[in-house]
């Protein structure tokens, strides 16, 4: 199985920003760009995707969407679009719940809306883990049981900068011990863990195969050569600093680190993957066995290179698909 962790494009809140969170932000001009540009990207590079998965909030749907755009045919090969699938849009993709933060600067302080009557608080870790659980579970993990005896699937999971982090570490725990590696690329950079591998930029994604131990022969198969070393065990599987991560959702290009600000202070190195594997899960919680998991790219964004944001502040404004591109204004010649 290929899998795509993708975020979506930029949106006005990002501009703006405001803690986005549930919020219903739409995508920018740039934003419905940068879709655009890797819906194209995907198709370039030869992909057809089997299954479409996204948040049901507007800037990831259309950023899915344009994906699905992407991989359709010319209209003279009916047939090969039925091959596409549609994009199925899920709540429990959507993006942390910031309550009353939602649509505040970041900027404000949080101790004074705190002190509201009232006031609706973040939601918590605990309920992000268990709809990235619900996900893995009803939608992911059972992709792989058919591919067992079945074709080959190739998935992209479009949503949102915190809640992907949450349903990256959480598919970390059902994966075998010591059978997660990085492509031989992506070795040079130093990492703290595999639960810590960097933030994700607008429509940056993650991607990872998946196969069968038995059939895994590539020399990237070697789990040994690229674990992390020396690193402090401990047990922070999950956890999700709002503060910062709050910040790395809603700039572009912004590489924060996902440590919580305990681990700062602390100077402690975030727990490495094989603490996080070893420990007992929750009842109940599929794994995948006899999997390896090779991780190709890490917050891709090739499909950026040379576009620039349109000026006069064209670029940063909602984006509204009754408008019309210059194209639209020349007629196309017939050949004959």
């Amino acid at each position: 199985m290929k899998l795509f962790f993708i975020r979506h494009g930029e949106t006005v809140d990002n501009v703006a920003q405001l803690y986005a969170g549930s919020r219903d932000s739409a995508l920018t001009n740039h934003g419905y760009q940068q879709a655009t540009r890797l819906g194209l990207h995907f198709k370039a590079l030869g992909l057809k995707f089997t299954h479409l998965f996204s948040s049901h909030l507007q800037r990831a749907a259309k950023t899915a969407g344009l994906i699905r755009d992407a991989q359709l045919p010319s209209e003279h090969e009916a047939e090969a679009a039925r091959d596409v699938p549609e994009v199925v849009q899920l709540r429990i993709l959507m993006e942390q719940d910031f309550g009353d933060l939602e649509g505040k600067k970041w900027s404000d302080m949080q101790a004074d809306l705190r002190t509201k009557p009232g006031f609706t608080a973040v939601e918590i870790k605990e309920a992000m883990c268990l709809r990235a659980d619900a996900f893995l579970d009803d939608h992911l993990l059972p992709l792989l049981n058919v591919m067992v005896d079945g074709p080959e699937h190739t998935v992209a999971i479009v949503s949102h900068g915190i809640f992907l982090s949450t349903l990256w570490k959480r598919l970390l725990r059902r994966l075998p011990s010591r059978s997660i590696c990085l492509a031989p690329d992506l070795r040079s950079v130093a990492r703290p863990s595999f639960e810590h591998l960097g933030g994700w930029s607008n429509t940056g994604y993650l991607e990872l195969i998946l196969a069968r131990q038995d059939a895994a022969s590539s020399p990237t198969s070697k789990s040994n050569a690229s674990w992390p070393h020396e690193l402090k065990p401990n047990k922070t599987i999950g956890i999700v600093d709002l503060p910062q991560e709050a910040v790395q959702e809603a700039t572009d290009g912004v590489e924060a680190s996902e440590a919580s600000a305990d681990d700062v202070a602390d100077e402690a190195v975030t727990a490495t993957i094989i603490s996080t594997l070893t420990t007992p899960h929750t009842t109940g919680t599929r794994t995948t066995h006899d999997w390896t998991t090779t991780i190709l790219t890490i917050n891709g964004k090739d499909h950026l290179k040379g576009l620039k944001r349109t000026g006069g502040g064209v670029g940063s404004s909602r984006h509204d698909a009754s408008q019309k591109g210059i194209e639209s204004f020349f007629k196309r010649r017939k050949i004959d």
